[in-house]
């Protein structure tokens, strides 16, 4: 592995102020911790977990952000950093099949836990062609990870000429730099088959027809690598990285609004809080959203205009009937699939013929709702705020759609069925604090990618760094771990 010497911030960095305990700023703190710095982590809530927040009704716990949790390896390398073993903290279960995919015309797809094991089921709904077609995508996919991931993925980037190297040119030759549907139909003949490994590139806020073929990074992690969930929901990692944290020694302090980082010429001295607290710090690290960190904290404008992704609504229904036909994630596909990208990102409309995914944490932990009842995440895409759709006059009725379409795909008595219900929408996303209304940040169009991303460093401040999903490497639970390691080798430089 080459090593790459990057720019750390300037002077001394022996007090550090997280602001955000979110899965990015804990996991940051950690490895502070891990270097001896002292580190304080601000968070407005009362619990730990940002966007993999917790929701309860009565016995009902639903997770708030994302389902699928993947690469794990990145939860075990931030652990090790202070000698903790992930087994003490964590109980994950690998999901087999991480995915079944619902088609129009009444057939199922399971993403298996092995290669051999989607092959098989792949040969036995689309035919041996199509399974042996999965094995070169396979094989395809896992190259591109190889080359992507040192190289592109897990490093800091000062510059765009930090891409020149011998990995760009083997990237440009895999075809990374062509579009993602069209790679992915090289393969696949079947169109259940090139919805199911192509869907993912809407994690990035991109059509798979306009997506960029290094996007089948995100494929291979979700549909190759393997997909775990942890007893107790996505929220039980925040959980396990604060308690984690506190035992090495990081005050974590909740029920804390920060309001301000106060700037002395192009240094942080300090933060703010709204209950009038001042925190000194010789480095500042903000886990927020990045438009958002911009405009409430530091008062200054981006450099730069974003194109956000598309938002989403969820659904969290807590419900006493149960579907044998169902696993832990469903995809259900409607007929329709380019014009619901067009739709939905082109046009600002909402999806006419909607694909959903429907997460059924029960199916795996059913400490999650009460007896003989379960819990159900409905995930619609739809578009983010910038097009103008009124979420308070039309939220409940677009819910009662989707929970007819859903009654229409083989979830019979659902609505009958529902003890509790509550509904997100991009309105409130916004609330929470997500640059216009979506969870999924700036979208990963090829201006928005790797080191083209907003970086980690604030330009023009000397001890400002960013964390999370708004910053290099992205968006999902693997690149936000892996940001945190990023962000921490901008105060300790490279500790590997």
């Amino acid at each position: 592995m080459e090593v790459f010497a990057v720019r750390t911030v300037i002077g001394a960095t022996d007090r550090v102020v997280i602001v955000g305990a979110g899965l990015g700023g804990l996991a940051c703190a950690i490895r502070l911790a891990a270097a001896g710095r002292q580190v304080t982590v601000l968070e407005r809530e009362e619990v730990p977990g940002g966007r993999a927040g917790r929701l309860t009704d009565g016995e009902f716990g639903f997770d708030t952000g994302p389902t699928v949790l993947t690469m794990p390896d990145l939860l075990d390398d931030t652990l090790a950093t202070v000698g903790e073993n992930r087994a003490d903290w964590l109980d994950l279960v690998r999901l087999d099949p991480s995915y079944r995919a619902h088609f129009p015309d009444g057939s199922t797809l399971d993403i298996r836990s092995t290669t051999a094991g989607t092959a098989a089921e792949i040969a036995r709904v689309c035919g041996p062609k199509e399974a042996d077609s999965f094995l070169h995508f396979a094989d395809y996919a896992r190259g591109m990870y190889e080359i992507e991931w040192n190289s592109f993925i897990d490093r800091n980037f000062d510059s765009p000429m930090d891409l020149l190297g011998r990995d760009l040119a083997r990237l440009v030759a895999a075809g990374g730099f062509r579009r993602l549907g069209p790679k992915i139909a090289s393969f696949f003949h079947d169109p259940r088959t090139r919805r199911i490994f192509s869907f993912q590139s809407l994690y990035a806020g991109v059509a798979p027809d306009r997506a960029l073929a290094l996007y089948s990074v995100i494929s291979y992690l979700d549909t190759v690598a393997g997909v775990w969930f942890p007893r107790g929901g996505i929220h039980a990692v925040p959980v396990a990285l604060a308690r984690v944290a506190a035992k090495h020694g990081v005050d974590i302090r909740y029920g804390r609004t920060v309001t301000e980082v106060e700037l002395d010429g192009s240094r942080a001295r300090s933060v703010h809080t709204a209950d009038g607290e001042r925190i000194a710090a010789d480095v500042v690290v903000l886990n927020p959203d990045l438009p958002v960190v911009y405009r409430d904290l530091l008062h200054r404008p981006l450099r730069r205009a974003l194109r956000y992704s598309p938002s989403c609504v969820v659904l969290h229904v807590g419900a006493t009937a149960g579907y044998g036909r169902i696993a832990h994630h469903n995809i259900h596909f409607g007929t329709a699939w380019r014009r619901t990208f067009r739709q939905i990102i082109d046009a600002g409309r909402l999806m006419s013929d909607p694909s959903i995914l429907v997460c059924n944490p029960t199916a795996t932990d059913s400490s999650l709702a009460p007896s003989g009842a379960h819990t159900y995440y409905v995930l619609a895409p739809v578009p983010n705020l910038t097009a103008g759709i009124d979420w308070a006059s039309i939220g409940e009725h677009y819910a009662d759609e989707l929970l007819r379409t859903l009654e229409q795909r083989g979830y019979r008595g659902l609505n009958s069925a529902i003890t509790v219900r509550h509904l997100v929408t991009p309105a409130d996303w916004a609330r929470a604090g997500m640059a216009a209304g979506t969870p999924f940040a700036a979208a990963h169009l090829f201006s928005q990618t790797g080191p083209l991303r907003p970086g980690n460093l604030a330009p023009g401040l000397d001890n400002v760094v960013f964390v999370g999903s708004g910053t290099q490497p992205g968006v999902g639970v693997p690149m936000v771990l892996l940001s945190a390691r990023l962000a921490a080798e901008r105060i300790t430089g490279d500790q590997r």
